[in-house]
Order: structure tokens, then C-alpha cells, then sequence
């Protein structure tokens, strides 16, 4: 009976031990992904700006590919500090790039047609997302668990 009670023992400190292991190289791993998107991120908004300094000046579509730079870093931020992803961002991101393929179809033929009401009800849609998403946590706030991290 003491063997099994020892064999138990063992069982859980091994278990426990192999749970901090992998707990510490899953951490490793976000970390190193989110750092790797982190800098990519801001390596293709460097070399985007600076093709826009090369060019010497920046259009509608340069800026906007900018801001789209911008959230997607936010979205980072945001993600490595809180451990959570923020939907809404993402969403934001598809708000930029459809109004950026907006812009850029409006430039090319100044005709409306199918194209350019089927991107704006996409911006439509994407932007009732929002709304939804954003009544739905504040009516419907999320649980906060003993692992998540203080924002």
C-alpha cells in the first residue's frame, strides 16, 4: 500500500514538472511568434514608407496601407500584453483594406458600378461587426480567469 502511495507521489511530481516544462516552452514559443509578426510588421512598414519617400510623395492608398501597419501592431501590442486576440482590430484592418480597394477602384474608373456597392456593403457588414462585437462585451462582459495577465 506505501508503494502505491509512493508510485502516486511520484506520478504527480512528474506530472507536475512535465506541465511547467511545457508550459514554459509554449510561452517561448508565443513570445517568439509574437516578436517574429512584431518585426515584421514594422520591417514592411519601413520599406513601404520608404518606397513612399522615394516616390516623393505619398497617395491615399500609401497612408491608408500605413494605418493598416498601424493596427496590425496595435493588434500585437495588444494580444502580447493581454494574451488576448482583439476580434475588433482585425475587423478594422478589413475596414482599411476594403476602403483602400475603394479608393483605388474609384481612382482607376470614376463609373460606378457592382464593384464599388459590393465593397462598400462589405465596409457595411464588416462595420455592423463591430457594433455587434462591441455591444456584445459590453452586455456580455468575458470572464476573467487566474490566467489571464493585467492589461
Amino acid at each position: 500500500m506505501e508503494q502505491l502511495q509512493k508510485i502516486g507521489t511520484l506520478t504527480q511530481k512528474i506530472k507536475t514538472f512535465s506541465d511547467a516544462i511545457g508550459n514554459v516552452l509554449v510561452d517561448g514559443f508565443h513570445y517568439l511568434a509574437l516578436f517574429a509578426i512584431g518585426g515584421s510588421i514594422v520591417w514592411s512598414a519601413v520599406f513601404a514608407f520608404m518606397g513612399m519617400a522615394a516616390k516623393g510623395h505619398a497617395a491615399i492608398e500609401d497612408i491608408l496601407l500605413l494605418f493598416i501597419y498601424l493596427e496590425l501592431g496595435a493588434m500585437v501590442g495588444i494580444y502580447f500584453k493581454t494574451n488576448h486576440m482583439p476580434v475588433r482590430f482585425l475587423i478594422y484592418v478589413g475596414v482599411t483594406a476594403l476602403t483602400r480597394m475603394l479608393i483605388g477602384k474609384i481612382q482607376v474608373s470614376h463609373e460606378p458600378d457592382n464593384g464599388i456597392l459590393l465593397i462598400s456593403g462589405a465596409i457595411l457588414v464588416l462595420a455592423i461587426a463591430t457594433l455587434v462585437f462591441r455591444y456584445g462585451s459590453s452586455r456580455f462582459p468575458s470572464v476573467k480567469t487566474a490566467n489571464d495577465r493585467a492589461p
